[in-house]
């Protein structure tokens, strides 16, 4: 029922790249009959030639080998192809082989810089550089046989019609990382190259359970609505769509039956910020409070059109900073709340503390019945419908990261369960703990899987992995959290910022404009422009190793006294001025600011 229609043109998966001094050319290498691409080097046009080009000068044309390409993006004066040069096998999905990008590589098409202004190459370059933060992205995973943007429900339900369509086509645009990128080769017609790449995380073990075999897949689907950052990007825009939004999908394949259970995360879905100012633990703010009805409203329909009935799993606490989101959260949902659509709180910490994570039993009695209401889809043998999903659990905290990762965990292995006990694999009272295999393999499938949506979002693994890895919290696992917790601090304050402008960029959040672009570049100015906090921090230091030096020297004379009192008062009005004006002194997005 799943398979794609041969008649479908298909993607290259091995391809030669020349790179000659006026064009770059790929060659299909797979055995494909295809033309090649030529990219003009000076204004990244492309058109389809019948045979690579003999070289005419002395130097001889580097050649690449490369895997897809991810796109190309269009800057002030030149346009940059995106391409995969290494890439890894990370398993199957329904059949069909999925690769994971293991290298990236831009080629710039800037001939045409060299006739540009000053102040526009200037700012070509600026935005250029962003291009080599983009070239690490995490987490990028594609497929050349089948459309790894929509759920196998979703799949299953495509019409023959759209069978039929270029993967690029039939992909789910809001989790499609290159969907911006693709635009200028749609544009061409150039549906061989078109590869659609989503941004995720994709884990699978086999496992034996007695004579009987089972396969459980795990795959992640980022949306691309309002990607970002941790502290960047919170809650969510005027149109409902909210940062951190995944998708996850567990499958479970057994003697040809095919159970898939779908899950999602998001942020908090009202208007609010969190914006990092050098203190570990920025205030929440909640802004036009007014609008947050409206906003909770197309955030919660759009979930109905796509998933059905939805349960909203609030695990903010309830006091404290957090208290406020929850509060306005959980009043705004009753305007919302029907039989269909459900709010539960659940204040993790409060509850759970932080090692006694069993207690995540109480909130399952709260949504079991849910759950199974709403079930899951079951496809048999012959990849018929038996039983669908008709509803989703929609789980946050404030990251939508660490408790999320943990209640999700919990809810997978309950329906995984389920599934099980259905297909008869399973005794009424058997559980995945009662198989040592089966669960030691379910907890790193789930533990890696929250692992790769933390280093997205906030640049580290997930805290509290160690209980999902191991059924308990361990030493090793609290120090670990302590480390992480003090990475995504230097993070979030000195590199997320720029991050930031290269996901916009990307994405095509951001689009490039040559009269603003030139004129933001020389227009730079204020404290912004000369802030530093390196800078500031070693002045704050040298103060201090002056002020202890002068100190020493008392003894000898007591006008070291007043020196060494002048020298700490600077550091300390310095330190001081630099916690005040915070925000200045951190590493800042630049390119786009989603209206609010």
């Amino acid at each position: 029922m799943m398979e794609r229609a041969d008649s479908v043109q298909k993607l290259y998966t091995r391809m030669r790249l020349w790179e000659f001094p006026d064009q770059y050319v790929i060659e299909p290498t797979d055995g494909s009959s295809g033309s090649s691409l030529a990219v003009s080097r000076v204004d990244g046009s492309m058109k389809l030639i019948d045979e690579v080009p003999e070289c005419t000068t002395v130097r001889v044309p580097k050649i690449y080998t490369i895997f897809g390409v991810v796109g190309i993006l269009r800057l002030l004066a030149g346009s940059y192809l995106m391409v995969i040069t290494e890439r890894e096998c990370a398993g199957s999905y329904l059949g069909h082989p999925i690769f994971k990008i293991s290298s990236m590589k831009v080629f710039p098409c800037d001939h045409s810089l060299k006739s540009t202004p000053a102040e526009q190459k200037k700012a070509e370059l600026e935005f250029s550089g962003l291009l080599n933060v983009a070239e690490k992205t995490t987490g990028l995973f594609f497929s050349y046989e089948t459309n790894l943007t929509l759920s196998a429900q979703r799949l299953n339900d495509l019409g023959d019609e759209s069978r039929l369509l270029p993967l690029w086509r039939q992909a789910e645009p809001r989790f499609l990382w290159n969907n911006y990128m693709l635009e200028v080769l749609i544009d061409n017609k150039l549906d061989p190259y078109l590869l659609p790449v989503v941004q995720g995380s994709f884990h699978y073990f086999q496992a034996a359970i007695g004579k009987d075999i089972i396969d459980v897949t795990l795959i992640a689907r980022r949306c691309t609505r309002r990607n970002g950052t941790r502290m960047w990007r919170r809650g969510a825009d005027p149109d409902g769509y909210v940062a951190n939004f995944v998708e996850t999908e567990q499958l479970m394949q057994f003697n040809g039956y095919t159970a898939s259970f779908v899950q999602i995360r998001g942020s908090i879905p009202l208007l609010w910020q969190q914006i990092v100012d050098l203190t570990y633990k920025p205030k929440f703010e909640l802004l036009k409070l007014e609008e947050a009805p409206r906003v909770l409203e197309r955030h919660i329909l759009d979930l109905r059109k796509k998933y059905g009935a939805v349960l909203a799993v609030d695990l903010v606490n309830k006091h404290g900073g957090e208290g406020r989101l929850c509060e306005k959260f959980g009043s705004t949902m009753q305007h919302v709340a029907s039989d269909d659509v459900r709010y539960v709180h659940f204040d993790f910490h409060h509850i759970c503390g932080h090692v006694h994570f069993e207690r995540l039993s109480m909130l399952y009695d709260q949504i079991s019945d849910f759950l199974e209401r709403n079930g899951y889809l079951l496809l048999n043998e012959k990849g018929e419908k038996m039983k669908e999903q008709l509803g989703v659990v929609r789980t946050n905290c404030i990251d939508c990261l660490d408790r999320t990762n943990v209640t999700q965990s919990m809810i997978g292995r309950n329906m995984l369960e389920y599934q099980l006990r259905r297909l008869g694999v399973f005794g009424a009272e058997e559980t995945i703990s009662s198989h040592s295999n089966l669960d030691e393999r379910f907890k790193i499938l789930w533990a890696n899987h929250g692992d790769d949506i933390s280093i997205q979002y906030s640049g580290t693994p997930a805290l509290k992995g160690d209980f999902v890895r191991f059924g308990h919290r361990t030493v090793q696992g609290i120090i670990n959290d302590g480390c992480n917790a003090l990475q995504r601090y230097y993070l979030n304050n000195f590199v997320d910022g720029t991050k930031q402008d290269a996901i916009d960029l990307l994405q095509g959040h951001y689009i490039v404009s040559v009269g603003r672009d030139t004129a933001a570049s020389s227009q730079k100015g204020g404290l912004e422009s000369i802030a530093s906090f390196p800078l500031a921090l070693g002045l704050v230091f040298t103060g201090f190793l002056f002020a202890t030096m002068s100190l020493r020297q008392v003894r000898y004379d007591f006008r070291h006294f007043f020196f060494s009192l002048m020298w700490a008062s600077i550091s300390v009005g310095l330190a001081a001025f630099v916690r005040a004006n915070g925000r200045v002194f951190c590493n800042r997005p630049r390119l786009h600011n989603p209206p609010r």
